[in-house]
């Protein structure tokens, strides 16, 4: 691969990055404000879309758009560093309808839905005018395996029924949240991958209850990451997405390019944590040095600075693959940059907070978001134990064709 960017993607980082310096950090304070009154800072994040979609600074995360439908049409590996920008602040991947889960579920949307769902839903999500929230994860059992979730989807005549209690579900609390992608089991009887099926439930079907907004490390995102329950919620038959028993099949479908985002976001976050340690090492001083003439703090600099430079390698590789053999047969990479960035991302931003001291902890740096985020990452599309073992699995499994080959490079004595 070319480890140069295109002069394409060049202009469209200057862009995205001069669209950030100019609208969108400067309105970081008005967004804590309005956060910590408890709204949800909709007006002003709607003119800065009308402002990125009339730049064309739109849609920039799905590489099959077609000729009607808004947005510039890049590749995996040419919009990963404009996602890094965009991860240097919290929200505002929103402003240029790049924005988890809503990507993940217009990437569904655009592989599987029918065209009656599209016009119905994909078409305003493409246009931004409402939110999603995809609806996976349970309380009540290890949801990294999804073939144990235990949500009840029950045909019954033109219609399909749905129970059970899902958590964790981001966008839930947002304003403009209108639809549910709900994940769960058609047929517990069949074969373990295939008894799960999705299904499109409109957020206002009754039977449909937001129960609260969860707290991540004791800190509340506006969009939410909800506990919501449905209680014999009765959606159309034509609501079901792709085939019944196609659930996990689209699951897996939908969370390899959505862990690129992820991680490429993250890097944006560490990159501005390093931004934040470096500038602070050379202001202030302590014993008489400046900090970033000590020995440790010298060292977190340049640590920081070698891993955040080798986990992008790392995931600028993996979009390249998945735009060249897809993503199921970049499985292995993609596990591999999930269990890696949210440890660099936490790790970094620790340094930092450390060298701003207790202003690092406070709300006067953005460094405590960023790391409750990167924190709970850990978590998200999947917990690092599952990508370790897969990765392991992977590697075993590759090796059984040579097993024995390093025989040779033993130097065991000659037995009698």
């Amino acid at each position: 691969m070319n480890f140069g960017y295109s002069p394409k993607v060049e202009d469209l980082r200057l862009r995205v990055r001069t669209f950030m310096d100019e609208h969108i950090v400067p309105r970081q304070r008005q967004w804590l404000d309005e956060v910590h009154a408890g709204r949800y800072p909709v007006s002003f994040i709607e003119e800065l879309k009308a402002r990125a979609k009339a730049e064309g600074l739109w849609n920039l995360f799905l590489p099959h758009l077609k000729d009607d439908e808004p947005g510039t049409r890049l590749t995996n590996l040419e919009y990963a560093p404009l996602a890094e920008i965009m991860g240097r602040i919290s929200w505002a991947s929103e402003v240029f309808n790049c924005n988890a889960p809503d990507t993940g579920n217009m990437e569904l949307l655009h592989m599987f839905a029918t065209p009656a769902q599209r016009e119905q839903w994909l078409v305003p999500l493409l246009e931004g005018t409402i939110r999603s929230a995809f609806a996976m994860t349970e309380p009540d059992v290890p949801s990294s395996d999804a073939t144990n979730i235990t949500t009840s989807i029950r045909r019954d005549g033109d219609d399909y029924v749905i129970d059970g209690r899902k958590w964790f579900i981001t966008n839930a609390a947002h304003p403009n949240c209108k639809i549910f992608i709900v994940m769960g089991k058609t047929d517990p009887d069949a074969e373990s991958h295939r008894q799960q099926s999705m299904i499109l439930v409109p957020a206002d079907t009754p039977g449909l209850k937001i129960v609260r907004n969860i707290p991540v490390l004791n800190h509340i995102s506006p969009e939410g990451h909800c506990e919501v329950t449905f209680t014999n919620v009765r959606v159309p038959a034509s609501n079901l997405l792709g085939e019944e028993g196609g659930g996990f099949a689209l699951a897996q479908a939908r969370l390899g390019p959505g862990r690129i985002h992820h991680c490429m976001r993250s890097i944006g976050a560490a990159e501005l944590a390093l931004e934040l340690m470096i500038e602070r090492a050379q202001e202030r001083k302590t014993f008489g040095k400046y900090l970033h003439q000590h020995g440790a703090v010298g060292e977190w600099i340049a640590k920081s600075r070698i891993e955040i430079d080798q986990a992008r390698l790392l995931v600028l590789k993996t979009a390249w693959l998945i735009d060249e053999v897809g993503a199921k047969a970049a499985r292995k990479e993609i596990s591999m940059i999930k269990a890696l960035i949210p440890q660099l991302h936490t790790t970094v931003c620790d340094r930092a907070m450390q060298v701003f001291g207790a202003m690092g902890v406070s709300p006067d740096t953005p460094l405590a978001d960023h790391w409750t985020w990167g924190r709970a990452l850990r978590y998200a599309d999947g917990p690092d134990e599952v990508h370790l073992q897969a990765i392991a699995r992977m590697e075993i499994k590759a090796s059984k064709e040579t097993l024995g080959a390093c025989a040779a490079y033993l130097n065991v004595p000659p037995r009698d």
